[in-house]
């Protein structure tokens, strides 16, 4: 895994690479986790795959920022490493993060794989189906910046609350394949509405694995996302 500092603003990213072939820009979770998906062993095979630590967390330079912010360094990122368009592979939070990318971004991403994601609501029944389930789950132990952990939240839900927000997602052309994880905690219907809603959407479910499988079923990981990556 080769690592860089690309600045972006005044900040300076860490950003791993590895692998050859179509370039793939992977996004962890949290918000606010270090970039827990840099490993060789799990990167989509066949593919040159990009990793970026959010800005304000673990080896990246910068504090508490916006959604927006963020999609403003994935942008910077790619035009500094000489990308023209890739596939965005996003975990959890990165899942959705990916989405929004692929909306105000279009011409940016070929393709979204959004695994384990949240979906875009902050629904009671979701909530409260994710809680009584929260002790059962098994824990990673994944470092993170709760400040940038709020602040990116709180950006979230005023994203999700803008009156556009559905009709852009029935705009977006650009692919996308979301994917649950079958025994996560956190109900998949959001994920499966976003698949229906987008032109060109796909939903399905990795069955018999957890919400982080990249941990605990690396082989299932590594296949499901390059498979879906090569499809995109």
């Amino acid at each position: 895994m080769e690592s860089r500092l690309i600045h972006t603003g005044a900040a300076a990213l860490h950003v791993g690479v590895t692998g050859h072939g179509p370039d793939v820009v992977v996004l962890s979770g949290g918000p606010g986790c270090v970039q827990y998906l840099e490993r060789d062993e799990i990167a989509p095979r066949s593919h040159r795959a990009w990793y970026p630590e959010p800005r304000g967390v673990g080896r990246s330079g910068g504090g508490p920022h916006t959604m927006e912010q963020a999609i403003t360094d994935l942008e910077g990122i790619r035009e500094a490493v000489g990308v023209t368009t890739w596939t965005v592979v996003g975990h959890s939070w990165g899942c959705d993060l990916a989405v929004r990318y692929a909306v105000e971004c279009p011409e940016a991403v070929a393709a979204v794989v959004g695994i384990a994601g949240r979906g875009f609501q902050r629904d009671r029944t979701w909530s409260e189906a994710y809680k009584a389930g929260k002790a059962t789950e098994a824990v990673v132990d994944i470092d993170w910046v709760p400040e940038v952990h709020t602040a990116l939240s709180d950006s979230f839900t005023n994203w999700i609350h803008r009156p556009h927000l559905w009709s852009g997602l029935a705009a977006c052309d650009v692919p996308m394949h979301l994917i649950a994880a079958g025994d996560d905690i956190r109900p998949p219907w959001p994920l499966a509405q976003i698949a229906a809603l987008v032109p060109r959407g796909r939903f399905s479910t990795v069955p018999g694995v957890p919400h982080d499988f990249w941990f605990t079923h690396p082989e299932v990981w590594t296949q499901t996302i390059t498979n879906a990556c090569a499809a995109s």
